[in-house]
């Protein structure tokens, strides 16, 4: 068997039970390595192409079809000058696949989540063809290889302290006109991501029903949804937002997140102001539809220039919106609050809070000093 033809029927058979985003990312990991899975000559089409022809010909609906005429000459190519499935084997070829699973087309390394994911699309399809007798092993299982490239831990230049929190809200008031409210109506879709920890696609999936925000005093978001947004061919329905459970949770289970007032109150002018859109969901676009990654991207990078001095525009401060999560589950890790309680509220393992974030915590070292200290002291080791 070719490498294009597994991968096809690898995808198709799994496909079914697989959301929007694993769909992409396994697509995503498997056009990588298909850069290394096909034969090179002298009229070999661009990797990009190549990349968007294997992407575009796995999708299970597009089978049979024609290509889009701009990707026909490199899906031409992945299907007919690919290599046999067994190749992956091959101690060089799959010395190819390491790097294109590990590096992005310019050369440069992927970011870690990136190479995580590309490796674990790669392992499964593997497994996959170890456990159909496609293939004797798994090659991935017998390399060791360090990763190259960043990790995943939260690069603490990223931070917004209060005051730059509440300057970067304001500024997002202030981006688009007056009439069509583009910025202010995600004012609030900024603020529960500082002051609640919620990824944006929790955020985009919210809805008033979620909702307790008394009049005075800690409400509660009670999270149930979330809107990842992928593209079009990846979903079932056709729309770019897929609609799942919250992440690392069954499906039918919640996460209460208690909010503070001064969040309650921005809810409740937000709700007064623009009320809700479409399906009853606190955040819509000016239709009342889905508000897209695009949207709030936009918005965020006009609000920085608005709010940042000069110098700091081009750093990574705040450079993206998801950076508001981070500050806030900082900001509760400084104030005391147990990362337990902290990977309660925003969805992930105390595990990964501590790994994630450890470097970002401030006056541990002081705090260790001390206790040292007080050892020492009560030993008779001091000085």
């Amino acid at each position: 068997m070719r490498w294009f033809e597994f991968c096809r029927k690898y995808v198709a058979g799994r496909w079914r039970t697989s959301a929007a985003k694993s769909r992409e990312g396994m697509a995503d990991g498997l056009a990588a390595v298909t850069l290394a899975m096909v034969k090179r000559g002298g009229d070999t089409p661009e990797d990009e192409s190549l990349r968007l022809a294997f992407r575009w010909g796995i999708v299970p609906a597009n089978e049979g079809e024609d290509p889009p005429a701009e990707l026909k000459a490199a899906y031409d190519w992945v299907t007919t000058a690919d290599r046999p499935l067994g190749d992956v084997c091959d101690a060089e070829v799959f010395e190819g696949v390491l790097y294109r699973v590990s590096y992005k087309l310019d050369g440069t390394p992927a970011a870690g989540d990136t190479y995580k994911r590309r490796r674990r699309a790669l392992n499964a399809a593997l497994e996959h063809a170890v456990a159909t007798g496609k293939l004797p092993e798994n090659p991935l299982q017998r390399t060791r290889r360090k990763r190259v490239g960043s990790n995943d831990v939260v690069d603490p230049r990223v931070l917004v302290n209060a005051v730059q929190a509440r300057q970067l809200l304001t500024s997002v008031s202030y981006v688009g006109s007056w009439d069509r409210c583009r910025g202010r109506r995600l004012v609030a879709f900024y603020a529960v991501l500082y002051y609640a920890g919620l990824r944006p696609a929790e955020a985009v999936g919210l809805r008033l029903s979620d909702c307790h925000l008394p009049e005075k005093g800690w409400g509660t978001l009670t999270l149930r949804e979330t809107r990842p947004v992928s593209g079009k061919q990846w979903t079932d329905s056709g729309e770019r937002h897929d609609r799942r459970g919250l992440k690392a949770r069954e499906a039918s289970t919640d996460r209460p997140v208690p909010i503070p007032p001064v969040l309650v109150a921005i809810l409740r002018a937000h709700l007064k102001e623009f009320g809700t859109a479409k399906e009853g969901r606190v955040f819509g676009n000016e239709r009342g539809g889905v508000v897209g990654s695009s949207t709030y991207w936009r918005v965020w990078e006009e609000a920085r220039e608005y709010a940042l001095p000069p110098e700091r525009i081009d750093s990574p401060l705040a450079g993206r919106p998801y950076d508001l999560r981070h500050a806030c589950i900082t900001r509760w890790l400084n104030a005391g609050v147990p990362i337990a309680e902290v990977a309660r509220r925003v969805g992930n393992s105390p595990e990964v809070i501590h790994r994630r974030y450890h470097g970002c915590i401030d006056g541990h070292e002081e705090t260790a000093n001390a206790k040292i200290t007080k050892v020492l002291e009560e030993e008779g080791d001091t000085v």
